[in-house]
Protein backbone atom coordinates (compact mmCIF):
# COMPACT_ATOMS: atom_id res chain seq x y z
CA UNK A 1 0.00 0.00 0.00
CA UNK A 2 3.03 2.44 0.81
CA UNK A 3 4.52 1.28 -2.62
CA UNK A 4 1.62 2.13 -3.94
CA UNK A 5 1.00 5.87 -2.18
CA UNK A 6 4.18 6.69 -3.17
CA UNK A 7 3.48 6.28 -7.21
CA UNK A 8 0.09 7.81 -6.64
CA UNK A 9 2.61 11.23 -5.14
CA UNK A 10 5.28 10.62 -8.00
CA UNK A 11 2.56 10.86 -10.70
CA UNK A 12 0.97 14.08 -9.17
CA UNK A 13 4.73 15.43 -9.14
CA UNK A 14 4.65 14.60 -12.43
CA UNK A 15 1.00 16.62 -13.82
CA UNK A 16 1.84 19.30 -11.56
CA UNK A 17 5.18 20.01 -13.41
CA UNK A 18 3.62 19.05 -16.67
CA UNK A 19 0.90 21.69 -16.06
CA UNK A 20 3.60 23.96 -15.19
CA UNK A 21 5.62 23.51 -18.01
CA UNK A 22 1.81 23.92 -20.25
CA UNK A 23 1.31 27.11 -19.06
CA UNK A 24 4.76 28.40 -19.36
CA UNK A 25 4.28 27.51 -22.90
CA UNK A 26 1.34 28.84 -23.37
CA UNK A 27 2.55 32.57 -21.49
CA UNK A 28 5.73 32.34 -23.73
CA UNK A 29 3.24 31.87 -26.86
CA UNK A 30 1.14 34.76 -25.42
CA UNK A 31 4.13 36.70 -24.96
CA UNK A 32 5.52 35.88 -28.27
CA UNK A 33 2.42 37.03 -30.16
CA UNK A 34 2.09 40.05 -28.17
CA UNK A 35 5.21 40.93 -29.57
CA UNK A 36 4.59 40.30 -33.13
CA UNK A 37 3.69 42.70 -35.27
CA UNK A 38 0.31 43.17 -36.56
CA UNK A 39 -0.87 41.78 -39.79
CA UNK A 40 -3.17 44.05 -42.62
CA UNK A 41 -5.37 42.75 -44.50
CA UNK A 42 -6.66 46.18 -46.68
CA UNK A 43 -9.92 45.71 -48.89
CA UNK A 44 -10.71 48.40 -51.38
CA UNK A 45 -13.66 47.92 -53.31
CA UNK A 46 -13.99 49.86 -56.87
CA UNK A 47 -16.87 52.40 -57.05
CA UNK A 48 -18.67 51.34 -54.09
CA UNK A 49 -21.72 54.12 -52.90
CA UNK A 50 -21.59 54.92 -49.29
CA UNK A 51 -25.31 53.83 -49.13
CA UNK A 52 -24.16 50.49 -50.69
CA UNK A 53 -23.84 48.42 -47.82
CA UNK A 54 -25.87 47.81 -44.93
CA UNK A 55 -24.14 48.85 -42.51
CA UNK A 56 -24.34 52.27 -43.48
CA UNK A 57 -28.02 51.99 -44.84
CA UNK A 58 -30.46 49.57 -43.62
CA UNK A 59 -32.91 49.98 -46.70
CA UNK A 60 -29.73 48.88 -49.12
CA UNK A 61 -31.31 46.75 -51.94
CA UNK A 62 -28.01 45.07 -51.88
CA UNK A 63 -27.64 42.43 -49.46
CA UNK A 64 -23.88 42.62 -47.64
CA UNK A 65 -24.05 40.19 -44.25
CA UNK A 66 -20.01 39.99 -44.70
CA UNK A 67 -18.99 43.79 -44.81
CA UNK A 68 -21.76 44.08 -42.03
CA UNK A 69 -20.60 41.55 -39.98
CA UNK A 70 -17.12 43.18 -40.40
CA UNK A 71 -18.95 46.54 -39.15
CA UNK A 72 -20.36 44.76 -36.43
CA UNK A 73 -17.10 43.54 -35.33
CA UNK A 74 -14.93 47.04 -35.78
CA UNK A 75 -15.40 50.44 -36.36
CA UNK A 76 -17.66 52.05 -38.78
CA UNK A 77 -16.82 55.76 -39.61
CA UNK A 78 -19.61 57.78 -41.16
CA UNK A 79 -17.84 60.44 -42.47
CA UNK A 80 -14.60 58.75 -44.10
CA UNK A 81 -13.80 59.90 -47.51
CA UNK A 82 -11.58 59.37 -50.82
CA UNK A 83 -9.54 62.06 -51.81
CA UNK A 84 -10.80 62.53 -55.08
CA UNK A 85 -14.22 61.08 -57.31
CA UNK A 86 -12.75 59.43 -59.27
CA UNK A 87 -9.90 56.27 -58.97
CA UNK A 88 -6.55 56.54 -59.46
CA UNK A 89 -5.45 59.78 -57.60
CA UNK A 90 -7.54 58.10 -54.60
CA UNK A 91 -5.53 55.05 -54.96
CA UNK A 92 -2.06 56.91 -55.32
CA UNK A 93 -3.58 58.71 -51.81
CA UNK A 94 -4.06 55.34 -50.35
CA UNK A 95 -0.40 54.10 -51.51
CA UNK A 96 1.58 57.42 -50.08
CA UNK A 97 -0.87 59.34 -47.84
CA UNK A 98 -0.41 62.35 -49.89
CA UNK A 99 -3.09 64.51 -51.41
CA UNK A 100 -2.65 63.75 -55.48
CA UNK A 101 -2.86 67.06 -56.14
CA UNK A 102 0.82 67.41 -55.23
CA UNK A 103 1.61 65.57 -58.37
CA UNK A 104 -0.56 66.69 -60.73
CA UNK A 105 -2.19 63.08 -60.79
CA UNK A 106 -6.26 64.39 -60.47
CA UNK A 107 -8.18 62.40 -62.68
CA UNK A 108 -8.38 58.87 -63.50
CA UNK A 109 -5.41 57.54 -65.63
CA UNK A 110 -5.72 58.72 -68.48
CA UNK A 111 -8.89 60.88 -68.55
CA UNK A 112 -8.08 63.91 -70.73
CA UNK A 113 -12.22 65.07 -71.68
CA UNK A 114 -12.63 68.46 -72.91
CA UNK A 115 -15.90 70.50 -71.74
CA UNK A 116 -16.13 74.66 -71.74
CA UNK A 117 -12.40 74.56 -71.31
CA UNK A 118 -9.37 72.77 -71.32
CA UNK A 119 -8.87 70.33 -68.46
CA UNK A 120 -6.06 70.60 -66.12
CA UNK A 121 -2.42 69.40 -66.85
CA UNK A 122 -3.12 65.51 -65.58
CA UNK A 123 0.02 63.12 -64.67
CA UNK A 124 -1.16 59.58 -65.45
CA UNK A 125 1.57 57.66 -63.34
CA UNK A 126 2.32 57.07 -59.69
CA UNK A 127 5.99 58.67 -59.56
CA UNK A 128 8.42 56.45 -59.08
CA UNK A 129 10.80 58.26 -56.52
CA UNK A 130 7.52 57.82 -54.22
CA UNK A 131 8.07 55.50 -51.07
CA UNK A 132 4.66 53.52 -51.19
CA UNK A 133 3.36 51.52 -48.26
CA UNK A 134 4.05 48.22 -49.23
CA UNK A 135 7.47 49.28 -50.01
CA UNK A 136 7.63 50.47 -46.14
CA UNK A 137 6.45 47.35 -44.60
CA UNK A 138 8.74 45.30 -47.24
CA UNK A 139 11.60 47.43 -45.57
CA UNK A 140 10.50 46.11 -42.49
CA UNK A 141 9.92 42.70 -42.55
CA UNK A 142 7.11 42.47 -44.08
CA UNK A 143 5.73 39.86 -46.59
CA UNK A 144 3.40 42.05 -49.31
CA UNK A 145 0.49 40.93 -51.69
CA UNK A 146 -1.59 42.41 -54.12
CA UNK A 147 -4.48 41.50 -55.65
CA UNK A 148 -7.05 43.44 -58.06
CA UNK A 149 -7.19 46.68 -60.03
CA UNK A 150 -3.96 49.35 -59.80
CA UNK A 151 -4.76 51.54 -62.53
CA UNK A 152 -1.53 53.82 -61.50
CA UNK A 153 0.99 53.78 -63.94
CA UNK A 154 0.86 52.26 -67.80
CA UNK A 155 3.65 49.92 -68.13
CA UNK A 156 5.42 47.43 -66.16
CA UNK A 157 8.01 49.36 -64.18
CA UNK A 158 4.73 51.23 -62.57
CA UNK A 159 3.41 47.52 -61.70
CA UNK A 160 2.36 46.80 -58.23
CA UNK A 161 5.16 44.25 -58.37
CA UNK A 162 7.76 47.28 -59.21
CA UNK A 163 5.80 49.39 -56.14
CA UNK A 164 7.03 47.33 -53.44
CA UNK A 165 4.48 44.04 -53.28
CA UNK A 166 5.86 40.58 -53.47
CA UNK A 167 2.76 39.21 -55.37
CA UNK A 168 0.69 40.91 -58.30
CA UNK A 169 -2.53 39.06 -59.18
CA UNK A 170 -4.21 41.21 -62.11
CA UNK A 171 -3.10 44.61 -61.35
CA UNK A 172 -1.79 46.62 -64.34
CA UNK A 173 -2.38 50.00 -66.32
CA UNK A 174 -6.31 48.75 -67.03
CA UNK A 175 -8.62 50.43 -64.61
CA UNK A 176 -11.71 47.70 -65.73
CA UNK A 177 -11.76 44.02 -66.47
CA UNK A 178 -11.74 44.90 -70.08
CA UNK A 179 -9.89 41.59 -71.45
CA UNK A 180 -11.42 38.23 -72.30
CA UNK A 181 -14.23 37.69 -70.72
CA UNK A 182 -14.11 40.58 -68.32
CA UNK A 183 -15.47 39.66 -64.96
CA UNK A 184 -15.75 35.63 -66.11
CA UNK A 185 -12.88 33.55 -67.29
CA UNK A 186 -11.28 33.36 -69.31
CA UNK A 187 -9.75 36.49 -68.42
CA UNK A 188 -6.45 37.22 -70.54
CA UNK A 189 -5.49 39.57 -67.88
CA UNK A 190 -1.50 39.77 -68.60
CA UNK A 191 -1.14 39.78 -64.63
CA UNK A 192 -2.93 36.66 -63.89
CA UNK A 193 -0.32 34.30 -64.68
CA UNK A 194 -2.14 31.21 -64.61
CA UNK A 195 -6.01 31.34 -66.21
CA UNK A 196 -9.29 30.33 -64.11
CA UNK A 197 -11.33 27.37 -65.67
CA UNK A 198 -14.08 28.91 -68.16
CA UNK A 199 -16.48 30.57 -66.29
CA UNK A 200 -14.74 31.37 -62.62
CA UNK A 201 -15.46 34.52 -61.80
CA UNK A 202 -12.70 37.34 -60.94
CA UNK A 203 -14.30 38.20 -57.57
CA UNK A 204 -14.06 35.10 -56.52
CA UNK A 205 -10.30 34.16 -58.39
CA UNK A 206 -8.88 37.11 -56.68
CA UNK A 207 -10.50 36.58 -53.20
CA UNK A 208 -9.15 32.36 -53.21
CA UNK A 209 -5.83 34.07 -53.70
CA UNK A 210 -5.72 36.05 -51.37
CA UNK A 211 -6.77 33.29 -48.76
CA UNK A 212 -3.94 31.54 -50.02
CA UNK A 213 -1.79 34.25 -49.67
CA UNK A 214 -2.75 34.73 -45.99
CA UNK A 215 -2.95 31.03 -45.26
CA UNK A 216 0.98 30.50 -46.65
CA UNK A 217 1.99 33.54 -45.02
CA UNK A 218 0.53 33.36 -41.11
CA UNK A 219 3.19 32.63 -39.60
CA UNK A 220 5.14 36.25 -40.52
CA UNK A 221 3.52 39.83 -40.45
CA UNK A 222 2.03 40.57 -43.79
CA UNK A 223 -0.11 42.83 -46.30
CA UNK A 224 -3.00 41.62 -48.29
CA UNK A 225 -4.06 44.38 -50.19
CA UNK A 226 -6.81 42.84 -52.22
CA UNK A 227 -8.05 45.50 -54.65
CA UNK A 228 -11.76 44.47 -56.73
CA UNK A 229 -12.77 45.03 -59.86
CA UNK A 230 -15.91 44.89 -59.09
CA UNK A 231 -18.52 47.08 -58.54
CA UNK A 232 -17.08 48.79 -61.63
CA UNK A 233 -18.46 48.47 -65.04
CA UNK A 234 -19.03 46.90 -67.42
CA UNK A 235 -22.39 45.95 -65.39
CA UNK A 236 -22.05 41.38 -65.42
CA UNK A 237 -22.94 39.37 -62.50
CA UNK A 238 -23.64 35.91 -61.65
CA UNK A 239 -26.85 34.60 -63.14
CA UNK A 240 -28.00 33.10 -59.87
CA UNK A 241 -27.32 36.06 -58.53
CA UNK A 242 -29.03 38.44 -61.13
CA UNK A 243 -32.04 35.87 -60.97
CA UNK A 244 -32.50 36.43 -57.12
CA UNK A 245 -32.29 40.01 -57.80
CA UNK A 246 -34.34 40.62 -60.18
CA UNK A 247 -37.18 38.57 -58.93
CA UNK A 248 -36.14 41.14 -55.62
CA UNK A 249 -36.92 43.92 -57.59
CA UNK A 250 -40.15 43.21 -58.66
CA UNK A 251 -41.41 44.05 -55.35
CA UNK A 252 -40.18 47.92 -55.34
CA UNK A 253 -41.90 50.60 -56.96
CA UNK A 254 -41.52 54.02 -57.01
CA UNK A 255 -39.49 56.73 -59.78
CA UNK A 256 -36.16 55.42 -60.31
CA UNK A 257 -34.42 58.70 -62.02
CA UNK A 258 -34.50 62.29 -61.17
CA UNK A 259 -32.46 65.29 -62.73
CA UNK A 260 -29.07 66.60 -61.67
CA UNK A 261 -27.50 69.64 -62.15
CA UNK A 262 -25.41 69.63 -64.96
CA UNK A 263 -22.64 72.33 -65.42
CA UNK A 264 -21.48 71.04 -68.71
CA UNK A 265 -24.20 73.15 -71.04
CA UNK A 266 -26.12 73.71 -68.43
CA UNK A 267 -28.37 70.32 -69.05
CA UNK A 268 -29.97 68.36 -66.63
CA UNK A 269 -28.20 65.15 -65.71
CA UNK A 270 -30.20 61.95 -65.38
CA UNK A 271 -29.46 60.60 -61.72
CA UNK A 272 -30.35 57.12 -60.21
CA UNK A 273 -32.46 57.80 -56.67
CA UNK A 274 -33.71 54.21 -56.27
CA UNK A 275 -31.88 50.85 -55.38
CA UNK A 276 -33.29 48.32 -57.69
CA UNK A 277 -30.61 47.59 -60.26
CA UNK A 278 -30.21 43.75 -60.20
CA UNK A 279 -26.98 43.07 -62.25
CA UNK A 280 -25.26 45.94 -59.75
CA UNK A 281 -27.00 44.17 -56.52
CA UNK A 282 -25.66 41.02 -58.07
CA UNK A 283 -21.75 42.37 -58.41
CA UNK A 284 -22.21 43.61 -54.91
CA UNK A 285 -23.45 40.26 -53.26
CA UNK A 286 -20.83 38.65 -55.16
CA UNK A 287 -18.15 40.93 -53.79
CA UNK A 288 -19.25 40.82 -50.53
CA UNK A 289 -19.12 37.25 -50.19
CA UNK A 290 -15.51 37.20 -51.71
CA UNK A 291 -14.75 39.57 -48.89
CA UNK A 292 -16.29 36.91 -46.18
CA UNK A 293 -14.08 34.01 -47.84
CA UNK A 294 -11.23 36.24 -46.72
CA UNK A 295 -12.30 36.97 -43.48
CA UNK A 296 -12.72 33.66 -42.66
CA UNK A 297 -9.48 32.37 -43.71
CA UNK A 298 -7.86 34.88 -40.66
CA UNK A 299 -9.87 32.67 -38.87
CA UNK A 300 -8.98 29.40 -39.84
CA UNK A 301 -5.20 31.17 -39.60
CA UNK A 302 -5.70 31.32 -35.98
CA UNK A 303 -4.24 35.01 -37.14
CA UNK A 304 -7.67 37.19 -36.28
CA UNK A 305 -6.99 38.53 -33.28
CA UNK A 306 -3.50 40.06 -35.13
CA UNK A 307 -4.72 41.09 -37.88
CA UNK A 308 -5.88 44.77 -38.51
CA UNK A 309 -8.79 44.90 -41.30
CA UNK A 310 -9.54 48.17 -43.07
CA UNK A 311 -12.22 48.53 -45.46
CA UNK A 312 -13.66 51.39 -48.35
CA UNK A 313 -13.84 52.60 -51.63
CA UNK A 314 -11.86 54.63 -54.14
CA UNK A 315 -15.17 57.29 -55.10
CA UNK A 316 -18.65 57.44 -54.86
CA UNK A 317 -21.49 54.85 -56.18
CA UNK A 318 -21.96 55.31 -60.23
CA UNK A 319 -25.09 56.82 -60.54
CA UNK A 320 -25.09 59.63 -62.83
CA UNK A 321 -23.75 57.58 -65.98
CA UNK A 322 -22.68 54.31 -67.57
CA UNK A 323 -26.02 52.57 -66.78
CA UNK A 324 -26.41 54.15 -63.63
CA UNK A 325 -26.80 51.70 -61.63
CA UNK A 326 -27.23 52.60 -57.83
CA UNK A 327 -28.53 55.84 -55.64
CA UNK A 328 -26.38 57.07 -53.36
CA UNK A 329 -29.29 59.02 -51.50
CA UNK A 330 -29.43 61.18 -49.62
CA UNK A 331 -25.99 61.63 -50.45
CA UNK A 332 -25.96 64.12 -53.48
CA UNK A 333 -24.28 63.49 -56.89
CA UNK A 334 -22.15 60.16 -57.19
CA UNK A 335 -18.91 59.41 -58.75
CA UNK A 336 -17.23 62.42 -60.55
CA UNK A 337 -18.69 64.46 -58.40
CA UNK A 338 -17.42 66.74 -55.75
CA UNK A 339 -20.53 66.28 -54.02
CA UNK A 340 -20.48 64.07 -51.03
CA UNK A 341 -21.81 61.30 -52.72
CA UNK A 342 -18.65 61.38 -54.78
CA UNK A 343 -16.10 61.13 -52.11
CA UNK A 344 -17.73 59.84 -49.56
CA UNK A 345 -17.26 56.17 -48.72
CA UNK A 346 -17.82 53.06 -46.91
CA UNK A 347 -14.88 52.84 -44.22
CA UNK A 348 -14.80 49.66 -41.60
CA UNK A 349 -11.01 49.43 -39.35
CA UNK A 350 -11.23 46.30 -37.03
CA UNK A 351 -8.08 46.57 -35.13
CA UNK A 352 -7.85 43.66 -32.18
CA UNK A 353 -7.54 45.41 -28.88
CA UNK A 354 -8.60 48.82 -30.13
CA UNK A 355 -11.49 49.29 -31.39
CA UNK A 356 -15.11 48.18 -29.99
CA UNK A 357 -17.02 45.98 -31.66
CA UNK A 358 -19.99 47.63 -33.24
CA UNK A 359 -18.32 50.93 -32.68
CA UNK A 360 -19.15 54.38 -34.75
CA UNK A 361 -17.04 57.50 -35.19
CA UNK A 362 -18.74 60.71 -36.53
CA UNK A 363 -15.09 62.06 -37.02
CA UNK A 364 -13.74 62.98 -40.93
CA UNK A 365 -10.91 60.52 -42.22
CA UNK A 366 -9.82 60.48 -45.88
CA UNK A 367 -8.43 57.51 -47.90
CA UNK A 368 -4.74 59.92 -47.41
CA UNK A 369 -5.07 58.22 -43.59
CA UNK A 370 -4.23 54.77 -44.84
CA UNK A 371 -0.42 54.84 -45.01
CA UNK A 372 0.30 56.63 -41.79
CA UNK A 373 -2.22 54.95 -39.67
CA UNK A 374 -1.12 51.18 -40.65
CA UNK A 375 2.74 52.61 -40.60
CA UNK A 376 2.22 53.68 -37.19
CA UNK A 377 0.39 50.73 -36.20
CA UNK A 378 3.53 48.05 -37.20
CA UNK A 379 5.96 50.85 -35.45
CA UNK A 380 7.15 52.02 -38.42
CA UNK A 381 8.50 55.98 -38.34
CA UNK A 382 7.62 57.43 -42.06
CA UNK A 383 10.53 60.43 -42.37
CA UNK A 384 9.34 62.06 -45.22
CA UNK A 385 6.04 64.36 -44.90
CA UNK A 386 2.81 63.40 -45.76
CA UNK A 387 -0.52 64.61 -45.95
CA UNK A 388 -2.52 62.14 -43.97
CA UNK A 389 -2.61 61.64 -40.34
CA UNK A 390 -2.23 58.34 -38.07
CA UNK A 391 -6.02 57.22 -36.96
CA UNK A 392 -5.26 55.07 -34.09
CA UNK A 393 -6.62 58.12 -31.95
CA UNK A 394 -10.22 57.67 -33.24
CA UNK A 395 -9.63 53.89 -33.65
CA UNK A 396 -9.63 54.41 -29.79
CA UNK A 397 -12.85 56.78 -29.29
CA UNK A 398 -10.63 59.66 -28.75
CA UNK A 399 -10.33 63.04 -31.07
CA UNK A 400 -8.08 63.33 -33.87
CA UNK A 401 -5.73 66.51 -34.60
CA UNK A 402 -6.98 68.10 -37.65
CA UNK A 403 -8.28 71.15 -38.98
CA UNK A 404 -10.04 70.83 -42.40
CA UNK A 405 -9.81 67.99 -45.77
CA UNK A 406 -9.72 68.93 -49.26
CA UNK A 407 -10.53 67.95 -52.66
CA UNK A 408 -9.20 69.35 -56.33
CA UNK A 409 -10.96 67.80 -59.41
CA UNK A 410 -10.17 70.37 -62.50
CA UNK A 411 -11.70 68.30 -64.30
CA UNK A 412 -14.40 67.39 -66.93
CA UNK A 413 -15.62 63.79 -65.73
CA UNK A 414 -17.64 61.14 -67.63
CA UNK A 415 -19.91 61.31 -65.00
CA UNK A 416 -21.09 64.61 -65.40
CA UNK A 417 -19.56 66.69 -62.49
CA UNK A 418 -18.28 69.75 -62.82
CA UNK A 419 -14.39 71.14 -62.35
CA UNK A 420 -14.27 71.59 -58.59
CA UNK A 421 -12.60 72.11 -55.36
CA UNK A 422 -14.24 71.23 -51.90
CA UNK A 423 -13.32 71.55 -48.33
CA UNK A 424 -14.88 70.45 -45.08
CA UNK A 425 -14.28 72.48 -41.56
CA UNK A 426 -15.56 70.56 -38.53
CA UNK A 427 -19.83 70.18 -40.23
CA UNK A 428 -18.93 72.53 -42.78
CA UNK A 429 -18.15 71.83 -46.53
CA UNK A 430 -17.35 74.94 -48.94
CA UNK A 431 -17.47 73.99 -52.85
CA UNK A 432 -15.94 76.07 -55.47
CA UNK A 433 -16.56 75.75 -59.14
CA UNK A 434 -13.11 76.00 -61.63
CA UNK A 435 -15.46 77.62 -64.80
CA UNK A 436 -16.99 80.71 -63.28
CA UNK A 437 -15.69 80.96 -59.27
CA UNK A 438 -18.96 80.38 -57.75
CA UNK A 439 -19.24 78.94 -54.50
CA UNK A 440 -21.61 76.67 -52.22
CA UNK A 441 -21.68 76.64 -48.22
CA UNK A 442 -23.28 73.25 -47.05
CA UNK A 443 -23.94 72.05 -43.14
CA UNK A 444 -23.14 68.66 -43.00
CA UNK A 445 -24.49 67.71 -40.02
CA UNK A 446 -28.08 69.10 -41.05
CA UNK A 447 -28.11 68.65 -44.85
CA UNK A 448 -25.75 65.61 -45.97
CA UNK A 449 -27.82 66.03 -49.23
CA UNK A 450 -26.14 69.36 -49.53
CA UNK A 451 -29.67 71.38 -51.00
CA UNK A 452 -28.85 74.24 -48.91
CA UNK A 453 -26.71 76.80 -49.80
CA UNK A 454 -25.56 78.85 -46.44
CA UNK A 455 -23.40 81.01 -48.77
CA UNK A 456 -25.46 84.13 -48.89
CA UNK A 457 -26.74 83.79 -44.86
CA UNK A 458 -22.82 83.10 -43.89
CA UNK A 459 -20.18 85.55 -46.38
CA UNK A 460 -17.73 85.69 -42.66
CA UNK A 461 -17.45 81.32 -42.86
CA UNK A 462 -17.77 81.76 -46.57
CA UNK A 463 -14.74 84.60 -46.54
CA UNK A 464 -12.81 82.19 -44.39
CA UNK A 465 -13.06 78.77 -45.46
CA UNK A 466 -12.37 79.95 -48.96
CA UNK A 467 -9.29 81.76 -48.43
CA UNK A 468 -7.94 78.41 -46.10
CA UNK A 469 -8.36 76.48 -49.51
CA UNK A 470 -6.64 78.62 -51.65
CA UNK A 471 -3.59 78.61 -49.44
CA UNK A 472 -4.03 74.92 -49.51
CA UNK A 473 -4.30 75.21 -53.77
CA UNK A 474 -0.71 77.14 -53.59
CA UNK A 475 0.57 74.61 -50.99
CA UNK A 476 0.15 71.40 -53.31
CA UNK A 477 0.73 73.54 -56.54
CA UNK A 478 -2.47 73.09 -58.11
CA UNK A 479 -3.00 73.10 -61.25
CA UNK A 480 -6.72 74.34 -63.08
CA UNK A 481 -8.76 74.51 -66.20
CA UNK A 482 -6.46 75.99 -69.26
CA UNK A 483 -8.18 78.47 -71.84
CA UNK A 484 -9.76 77.10 -75.02
CA UNK A 485 -11.05 78.92 -78.20
CA UNK A 486 -10.26 82.01 -76.69
CA UNK A 487 -12.03 81.59 -73.68
CA UNK A 488 -10.40 82.44 -70.39
CA UNK A 489 -11.42 80.24 -67.43
CA UNK A 490 -11.65 81.50 -63.82
CA UNK A 491 -8.12 81.80 -62.34
CA UNK A 492 -7.85 81.67 -58.65
CA UNK A 493 -5.10 84.47 -58.60
CA UNK A 494 -2.55 81.41 -58.26
CA UNK A 495 0.36 80.78 -61.12
CA UNK A 496 -0.53 78.60 -63.82
CA UNK A 497 1.71 76.03 -65.67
Amino acid sequence: MAQKNKFVSHMTLIAAAMTTLVGLATDASAIQKENRSPNFVVILVDDLGYMDIGANNPECFYETPSIDKLADSGMRFTDGYAANPVCSPTRYSLMTGKYPTRVAATNFFSGKRAGKYRPAPLNNKMPLEETTLPQLLKANGYATFFAGKWHLGDTPQYYPQNRGFDVNIGGWSRGGPYTGNKYFAPFKNPEIKIESPEGDHLPARLARETARFIADNKDQPFLAYLSFYSVHTPLMGRPDLVKKYNKKASTINGEEFASEEQVIGNKPRKVRILQKHAVYAAMVEAMDEAVGNVLDQLEKSGIADNTIVIFTSDNGGLSTSEGSPTSNLPLRGGKGWVYEGGIREPWIVRYPGVTKAGAISHQPICSIDLLPTISAAAGIEVKHPMDGIDLRPALGDQPLDRDSLFWHYPHYSNQGGFPGGAIRRDDYKLVERYEDGRVHLFNLKNDSGERTDLSNEMPDLVKSMRAELHDWYRSVDAKFLQPKDDLIPWNPDLKHP
